[in-house]
């Protein structure tokens, strides 16, 4: 595997101090640059063309959400992966519009970062189960009438399923299921690809259709 280019944009210092170091603390994955607002963004992501742009919400100048945008209309190719503190459903149903790949909060493990940036690498989208509860009423309206394909899935899977769409985090479930976190991600994993389902608020919708969750969690 090519090392993994990453470029930051937070307008806190300290943040992409930190965010640097935990990023290069993971293999085939270097820090290329950083920006402290929207518009030094999108300058340096012309010159150092990143596979991937982790990205604050609020910037000075240029916000992430516009930045974003801008981003990805000019650079489709170039993955986003938005970090915020921010957990408004509209921001999060904004950034997906504009064309971000994973939307993340701030409080979240480095290992659900990890996570997210190996989905998004992939193609997938990403959502933490914190906020893809906000925005699954939108997808299944969206996506009312459509059928995932049809699976046999055990009961250990059943249970994993469940626990993601009522929002939990990978580390919950393991505490829970009294798992390993690993085998908790093999099971969502081998879940995903089961049901041909790759996003959080596809499982959850998934989820739903089963009768494991109601729509008004």
């Amino acid at each position: 595997m090519s090392t993994v280019r990453v470029l930051l944009a937070d307008d806190h210092t300290l943040v992409r101090a930190g965010l640097r170091k935990l990023l290069e603390s993971m293999p085939d994955v270097s820090v290329v640059g950083e920006a402290a607002d929207g518009l030094a963004l999108l300058t340096l992501v012309e010159q150092l063309q990143p596979h991937l742009v982790l990205m604050d919400v609020a910037m000075p100048g240029l916000n992430g959400l516009e930045a974003t945008a801008r981003l990805t209309k000019s650079w489709p190719r170039i993955r986003v992966l938005i970090l915020s503190m921010h957990q408004n459903e509209e921001y999060v149903r904004q950034a997906l519009r504009n064309g971000a790949a994973a939307y993340l909060l701030k409080d979240c493990a480095p290992l659900e970062l990890e996570l997210a940036l190996k989905a998004v690498l992939r193609g997938e989208t990403y959502l933490s189960p914190a906020v893809s509860k906000g925005v699954v009423s939108d997808y299944v309206q969206r996506l009312r009438g459509d059928v995932q394909p049809g699976a046999q899935l055990t009961p250990r899977q059943r249970e994993v399923l469940q626990l993601i769409a009522e929002g939990h985090s990978t580390k919950e479930i393991a505490r829970r299921l009294d798992l390993s976190v690993k085998t908790v991600e093999s099971h969502r994993s081998g879940l995903m690809k089961q049901l041909d389902i790759h996003e959080v608020a596809g499982l959850v919708r998934y989820a739903m259709h089963m009768g494991l969750v109601s729509s008004g969690l």
